[in-house]
């Protein structure tokens, strides 16, 4: 069983993770998914929310903005937008796609938030989540930050999407390499994400996941 220790659930913390060798695998495989999902954003408006600037850049979208919860800290020598997670200080429909990644799990509330994110979403707009996988060994891992907050099921993650007025569209997995440091991991990392989405796809270190905003209110169940 994976040693479990605290880490400081803030920006400076995941920053310095991304800057280790098991950082950069994760990067990399996290990245590789997204960019598979989203391969260019070229002309369009794109929100990063939570630790983003791993991934953000690598979208070229005309113009992309980095915000984080006012409870996530900035690292040394980055300045993010800081707001609140139930009130953004944007324009409603201001964005064409949306990006989420080390914020669910840490939210305070998710339905005020994912509410938020809603509004500032164009109609048609597409949100883009990555959470830790339940099932996964790095939601185990306490000294990452996919072992801090809350993980997820993908039946957990789709409720949570389909109450906020979002519909899941495409689902993917990825990191699959175990949470360790060792040249073994860190030297095949791609090897990991080719075997790992053969033969235990259900084991990814995260869920990646697009959502269409959707416009209609969902129907109440009759009462029985």
């Amino acid at each position: 069983m994976l040693e479990r220790r605290s880490m400081d659930a803030d920006a400076a913390a995941i920053a310095a993770f991304y800057g280790t060798r098991a950082g950069a695998v994760a990067r990399r495989a996290i990245r590789a998914s997204l960019k598979t999902l989203w391969p260019n954003l070229g002309g369009y408006r794109l929100l990063g929310f939570g630790f983003t600037a791993p991934y953000l850049a690598a979208f070229g979208a005309e113009r992309a903005i980095a915000a984080s919860p006012a409870a996530m800290a900035a690292p040394p020598g980055c300045a993010p937008l800081v707001c609140d997670e139930d009130a953004l200080p944007f324009a409603d429909a201001l964005f064409d796609r949306v990006l989420i990644v080390h914020a669910l799990e840490r939210a305070e509330a998710l339905r005020p938030l994912l509410r938020q994110l809603w509004r500032v979403l164009a109609p048609e707009g597409l949100l883009l989540v990555v959470v830790p996988n339940r099932a996964s060994l790095w939601a185990q891992a306490e000294r990452t930050p996919f072992g801090q907050g809350r993980p997820f099921s993908r039946g957990e993650l789709d409720n949570i999407l389909r109450a906020a007025m979002f519909e899941p569209r495409r689902w993917a997995r990825a990191l699959y390499a175990p949470p360790l440091a060792t040249r073994l991991v860190t030297r095949s990392g791609a090897g990991w994400e080719r075997a790992g989405s053969l033969l235990f796809p259900a084991l990814g270190g995260v869920h990646v996941v697009e959502a269409k905003k959707s416009i209609y209110a969902m129907t109440p169940l009759p009462q029985a």
